[in-house]
């Protein structure tokens, strides 16, 4: 079993991007220009690598290979995003990666790209500026358009086989990991799990009775041997329910208007372990959208569109424009699946405004735009 945080030390011991692996400082999928240059990457690595994995590393300088870490991206459905736009899609993960320098709340991403048998991956349909049916393969460390006499070959097998190998999990690595976290995650009742005699779960959560029901909120899940994140959030509440075979946790997100909150199904991740020394991640989306009055969003758009104005412009809020203003991504959201189209483009509009206002707006906006991935892309 690879241990992804020492796969991503050996990535980045070949110090240039090249054919078989890339970095990013961020990725973001939430916007066109964004999500094309994403799938760009993706098909190219997927040409470029036709018999082996190609990794791209998100959350890295360019310049110095400096680790300063991402966002954690809670996006089970990204392989949906890729079907969509790719012809001979490749299997696509995108996993979080823990580093013991990192605050808790950032990652190292890890997209992780198995061509689809030797096929030649491309577009499906316009996005951006790049056409439906362009190729694009790897030229060095630059993902490029082909347009005549596509081959693709390969060159990087012995070499991504090497870097894997020399990436795999052993005991110091697991009991380290274990200790981490536990020494980390102290300040929420930090536990663990052993299943199979082989996989270890850690997680940590400040602990909610709500009649015979228990939750959690500032939840942080890891799968121990891989070094991956499974689950980080400081705003959502999850139920966590296990076996001696099965960890499942059940999300919910909180939506509302006029201080009426109501807590919703989102999703469901249950990890299998099988006694083959191997796991199964299924997630089930559950969400159903509320359904509000009509009039009341009408209200609430109009308020949050005049509140992006004063933003813009640089001008004071009031004390019930404060308030308004940290709702305004939810409502935004809520105007959006109650058939306001418009209400999501007028949310990334205004992105940057609620980036400068304060973190707390911002971390709203991002959750909001997380709810929406899932949904979107299910």
């Amino acid at each position: 079993m690879i241990n992804k945080r020492l796969l991503i030390k050996n990535l980045l011991a070949h110090n240039d991007e090249n054919s078989f692996y890339d970095k990013k400082l961020k990725l973001n999928i939430g916007e066109r220009e964004g999500k094309a240059k994403f799938l760009k990457h993706v098909c190219a690595l997927s040409n470029s690598n036709p018999e082996n994995n190609s990794y791209i590393v998100i959350g890295v300088q360019d310049e110095d290979n400096s680790i300063v870490g991402t966002d954690f991206f809670d996006d089970s459905k990204i392989q949906n995003l890729v079907n969509a736009y790719l012809s001979n899609p490749p299997l696509i993960s995108y996993e979080n990666i823990p580093f013991p320098h990192l605050p808790g709340n950032l990652v190292v991403g890890l997209v992780s790209i198995r061509p689809n048998h030797g096929k030649i991956c491309s577009l499906k349909k316009n996005i951006w500026k790049y056409y439906g049916g362009s190729v694009f393969l790897r030229d060095g460390s630059i993902s490029m358009p082909k347009v005549f006499g596509v081959e693709i070959t390969d060159v990087n097998s012995e070499i991504v086989n090497s870097i894997e190998k020399h990436s795999h999990n052993n005991i110091e690595l697991t009991l380290d990991g274990v200790f981490d976290f536990l020494q980390k995650r102290k300040d929420y009742n930090a536990t663990y799990k052993v299943f199979k005699e082989y996989f270890v779960v850690c997680w940590a959560g400040k602990k909610i009775q709500a009649k015979h029901e228990t939750f959690y909120s500032r939840v942080d899940i890891e799968l121990i041997n891989e070094q991956v994140k499974l689950f980080y959030s400081d705003l959502d509440q999850v139920s966590i329910s296990l076996t001696d075979e099965e960890f499942k946790i059940l999300e919910y997100v909180q939506l509302g208007l006029h201080d009426k909150y109501q807590f919703y199904p989102l999703e469901e991740v249950t990890i299998s372990f099988k006694d083959s020394v191997s796991y199964d991640i299924e997630s089930k989306l559950l969400f159903e959208p509320p359904e509000f009055d009509k009039k009341t969003l009408y209200h609430i758009y109009n308020t949050n569109s005049k509140l992006v104005e004063r933003l813009k412009k640089r001008l004071p809020l009031n004390k019930q424009q404060k308030k308004d203003l940290k709702n305004l991504p939810s409502t935004y959201l809520l105007c959006y699946l109650n058939n306001f189209e418009q209400a999501i483009d007028k949310l990334e509009e205004a992105k940057p405004y609620l980036k400068d206002y304060s973190q707390e707006v911002y971390n709203y906006y991002k959750e909001s735009m997380r709810i929406l991935r899932k949904v979107k892309y299910n």
